[in-house]
């Protein structure tokens, strides 16, 4: 079959210095096979991290994972390259939904989210991406996930709380090993830093393994229906504008490491991840998403095959058949978890600040700076509107108000047809660039 088939490229076995494995390419099978088990370990960190730190069940959103990267490569025709996992993203309204509902309601969010990111990707598919940039720039949707990362910051306190002395060495492993080992070892900065953690815990006695001892070895993971409710889905709505975000994101890496224009594949990646996470949240996994840690291995190798990943998600899905390993990362505690989440949820925010970097976001513009500063706020200090039965808090807020802000300052500026100089709070007397602009 001609869709499952690749080329092998040169004798399989060695890489020209300025050569690379295109997507359609293989090397040899045990070749193929390992970087597929590469990828597994560069994706497992971060994965599993996400269903502990919420309470879904690991072994279900690792299975979960492999069908929606199963799903992606046949959308996008095994021409992009790509592992789905745990999206951070979801973080913060499924803690939320689960916290005031249950699992079941949050994963109806998902369901949502997912179906609404698949209609994007047909709407991308047909019209293009402009529409998106137009409607969110870098500098709202920087501000978007940056109060994401900002709102989770009581939740990873409240998991450090239980255990500070897991919580510093956990995060600290994290951060050594980061910096002190390269290439792939350095990617699994996660994995390794877990494992640090985990042992130092196990000496504080803060591990329980009952149900980890009578799991079975083999067996299906624990799939959950979900449940919709209109309050909780509005709280997931500011996720979508994330996941737009990092596919096109993820399409144009991959298209600067292969020198392919990709972009004609950027609808079809919108609607593969958004059908992954739809299905994800009708059986009780986590939301999806494009993985940045096997954009590193893909660097780091110089193998873009998708065959690696079809192995990938195969040994995704063997390991989401063993409850007894499911329950083992569900048994990672709280300190530990503490102590990742900081790394993590901080790394969620500054991942908005790079955003405006690469966009060339000018605060010197108030058109910029006041509605990112109101959004920043409000989602940092969990700002909350109720109407009736519905429940408004500091995440869809301070979309809304980054999103309202800017666009309304946009429209009267442009109505006004003034330039970018009006007078701004964060004007800094002496500023001789600014005091010319205002005498213009």
């Amino acid at each position: 079959m001609a869709f499952m088939s690749w080329s092998l490229h040169g004798d399989g076995r060695t890489i020209a210095p300025d050569a690379a494995v295109a997507p359609r390419e293989r090397l040899t099978w045990p070749r193929t096979i390992g970087i597929g088990a590469q990828h597994v370990l560069a994706m497992f960190g971060s994965t599993f991290v996400v269903p502990t730190i919420t309470g879904f069940p690991p072994s279900t959103t690792l299975f979960f994972s492999a069908v929606g990267t199963v799903l992606f490569l046949i959308i996008t025709g095994n021409r992009l390259p790509s592992y789905l996992g745990s999206s951070f993203a979801f973080l913060a309204p499924i803690m939320a939904a689960t916290g005031s509902h249950s699992m079941g309601v949050a994963l109806g969010g998902l369901v949502m989210v997912g179906l609404m990111l698949a209609i994007v990707g047909l709407v991308v598919h047909f019209a293009g991406t402009r529409w998106i940039e137009v409607t969110m720039p870098p500098v709202v949707t920087g501000a978007i996930v940056m109060l994401i990362g900002l709102n989770l910051a009581p939740a990873a306190w409240g998991m450090v709380s239980v255990s500070l002395t897991s919580a510093l060495v956990s995060g600290l492993a994290v951060i050594v090993v980061t910096v002190l080992f390269k290439g792939v070892l350095g990617r699994l900065s996660i994995l390794l830093g877990t494992a640090v953690g985990c042992v130092v815990a196990a000496f504080n006695g803060e591990y329980n393994l009952d149900k980890v001892k009578s799991a079975a070895w083999l067996g299906l993971p624990d799939f959950t229906a979900p449940q919709f409710d209109t309050s909780v889905i509005i709280m997931f709505l500011p996720v979508l504008f994330v996941l737009i975000a990092e596919n096109i994101g993820h399409v144009k890496s991959v298209a600067a490491m292969t020198g392919d224009n990709l972009d004609p594949l950027t609808g079809r990646a919108l609607l593969a991840d958004g059908l992954a996470t739809a299905v994800a949240g009708a059986g009780g996994g986590s939301g999806t998403t494009t993985y940045a840690e096997n954009i590193g291995v893909m660097a780091a190798t110089r193998v873009y095959s998708t065959a690696a990943y079809w192995f990938a998600a195969g040994f995704a899905l063997l390991l989401s058949l063993s409850p007894k390993f499911g329950e083992l990362i569900a048994a990672t505690p709280a300190g530990v978890l503490g102590g990742l989440a900081t790394v993590l949820f901080g790394m969620i925010a500054v991942l908005g600040a790079r955003i405006w970097s690469q966009g060339n976001v000018d605060f010197g513009n108030p058109v910029n700076l006041m509605p990112v500063g109101i959004a920043l706020i409000v989602g940092a200090a969990n700002y909350t509107w109720e109407v009736g039965d519905l429940k408004f808090e500091g995440i869809v807020l301070g979309t809304a108000a980054a999103l309202i802000c800017y666009h309304l300052m946009a429209v009267i500026t442009r109505w006004r047809s003034a330039d970018n100089s009006v007078a701004s709070p964060a004007f800094v007397e002496g500023d001789e660039d600014r005091e010319l602009a205002e005498e213009k």
